[in-house]
């Protein structure tokens, strides 16, 4: 029997299990929030909560599933790693759904630390779309409570944990992405930036909507690089489910 675990997060996860509801394809799906279960399709389990290589270990062998999907989100190396490492483990075989690329414009960085170094040599505002993850590295910007906007999502948690951090919670942007070329707009205006960092989120997450507003406002951007990885596009990993389904029956 053939059985899939969708490591999901990702719009290309929701697409994902969307593809498998439609061909009529069991699978069951990780994420890590209640917030990312609330898109997904009725196709099976769907397992929320953090998870590290351990807990994967356990949720593979105890789940007895044949392919494992891992769709997490490109910049979610720990995460891509524990899978990686739970696939190896238990004898599931692991395929990396890769998302699709943009054209990259502006200046690019390797790290957030390298980002920084950079902002502390310049002045003006920024307005970050790098995600919570990145607060405590941006936190070693230079003036960062008159300097930094901060787009997030809406929770408590993080405001209080930017303001830990020293930023000024009165430069958050809380809402949820992805955005329009005009909403980056209003955003840019909103925070004066001066300079846009960002991801190399692809169409997905919204990129080249960043990179044009950026274009229309006459600011400064730097890209932060996504990690070098091989994997699959998603037709390559859909035409892969339909084949190993084939082999089943």
């Amino acid at each position: 029997m053939f059985r899939l675990i969708i490591f999901a997060g990702t719009t290309e996860g929701r697409r994902l299990a969307e593809f498998c509801k439609d061909n009529c394809i069991a699978a069951d799906v990780s994420v890590a929030t209640e917030y990312g279960a609330k898109f997904l399709p009725d196709v099976g389990r769907v397992l929320v909560g953090r998870a590290d290589s351990s807990d994967m270990r356990c949720i593979l062998a105890e789940g007895h599933y044949s392919l494992a999907v891992d769709a997490t989100h490109p910049y979610a190396r720990e995460a891509t790693e524990n899978i990686c490492a739970a696939c190896h483990s238990t004898g599931v075989r692991y395929v990396r759904l890769l998302r699709q690329s943009s054209e990259i414009k502006g200046m690019t960085a390797e790290s957030i630390t390298e980002i920084v170094e950079l902002l502390n040599s310049t002045k003006g505002n920024i307005l970050s779309t790098l995600g919570s993850k990145s607060f405590s590295s941006l936190s070693e910007i230079n003036e960062r409570f008159e300097r930094v906007w901060l787009r997030v999502l809406p929770s408590d948690s993080i405001a209080e944990e930017c303001h830990l951090l020293g930023f000024d919670t009165n430069k958050l942007i809380c809402e949820k992405g992805p955005f329009s070329t005009e909403q980056n707009v209003e955003h840019i205006k909103l925070s004066g930036a001066d300079w846009l960092i960002t991801k190399e989120s692809g169409p997905e997450g919204g990129y080249p909507q960043k990179i044009a507003a950026a274009e229309l406002c006459g600011i400064k951007t730097v890209t932060l690089l996504r990690p070098k990885e091989k994997g699959l596009s998603f037709d390559e990993v859909a035409e892969l489910i339909l084949s190993e389904k084939e082999k089943t029956k």
